[in-house]
């Protein structure tokens, strides 16, 4: 029987990647704007008005507006909610809070897509190791970027990631069920599917080129959601508090490049 060869997780040009940047880029500046509003007092809608803003005076289109009906220019995800957070005037901002802001931009056709969580003033010491956490798996799952290696090496490194940031913080972690990364070009969401956990060295092979949002999801808590009534937000089933960080990653010659850089952050 003959071994039949991988194929390759979607790949871009030097050029195409260059134009993702720049799409990322308007990602990242949305976000610190974001995080420079946020503060006790200010609702999520005036955080999606602030990243709208920057999006189109950067000349791009907020890519989560009207994506299968979803209102908003972000994602905004207050303490219990995960994922898909619908901007609103009734949700505001208190001390305390934990805040994960999911942005996505579109420049010139192509895509850009980054999250990430902050707290509101002063948040418990759980709610900043559990954010920590989050960034460090995702920064696991970044580093396993690289040419050669297959999409569930990143899956691997990004439960590897996380858990070693429970023997780091002493707690243990919830990796969100059924959600995950994915590929990302001219599309926001493409093939394939990037899970959060698993065994490595499955799947489709990295090649330069190669994109892929990478964002996991922890929890303090259970590995279980759902769904509410308005059909997006997506809430811990225990009521436990979770956060977010995604960058969109390119592998190339010289190791993993972040497309979604955020300016001084």
């Amino acid at each position: 029987m003959a071994f039949r060869k991988p194929k390759p997780v979607p790949f871009r040009t030097a050029g195409e990647v260059d134009a993702m940047a720049a799409a990322g880029a308007v990602v990242g500046a949305a976000l610190v704007a974001v995080r420079a509003a946020a503060g006790p007092g200010v609702s999520t809608l005036d955080l999606d008005e602030v990243a709208e803003t920057v999006i189109r005076q950067a000349g791009a289109v907020p890519s989560f507006k009207g994506y299968h009906g979803f209102p908003g220019s972000i994602c905004s995800s207050v303490n219990d909610v995960v994922v898909h957070g619908i901007p609103s005037a009734d949700v505001v901002l208190a001390d305390g809070d934990l805040v994960s802001i999911d942005c996505g931009a579109i420049l010139d056709g192509w895509h850009g897509d980054s999250a990430w969580t902050f707290g509101v003033g002063e948040i418990s010491t759980a709610d900043a190791d559990l954010s920590e956490a989050t960034r460090l798996s995702m920064d696991a799952g970044i580093a396993a970027m690289v040419e050669g290696a297959r999409l569930t090496d990143i899956s691997h490194a990004i439960e590897q990631g996380t858990r070693a940031a429970e023997q780091k913080f002493g707690r243990s972690f919830g990796i969100v069920d059924g959600y995950g990364g994915h590929g990302i070009g001219r599309e926001m969401h493409m093939e394939p599917f990037l899970a959060n956990e698993g065994k490595p060295n499955r799947g489709p092979v990295l090649v330069i080129g190669s994109t892929l949002a990478i964002e996991p999801m922890l929890t303090l808590g259970t590995t279980a959601t759902s769904v509410l009534d308005d059909d997006w937000t997506v809430v811990t089933d225990d009521g436990s508090r979770s956060a977010h960080w995604e960058h969109t990653v390119v592998v190339t010659g010289d190791g993993p490049r972040i497309l979604t850089v955020r300016p001084d952050a």
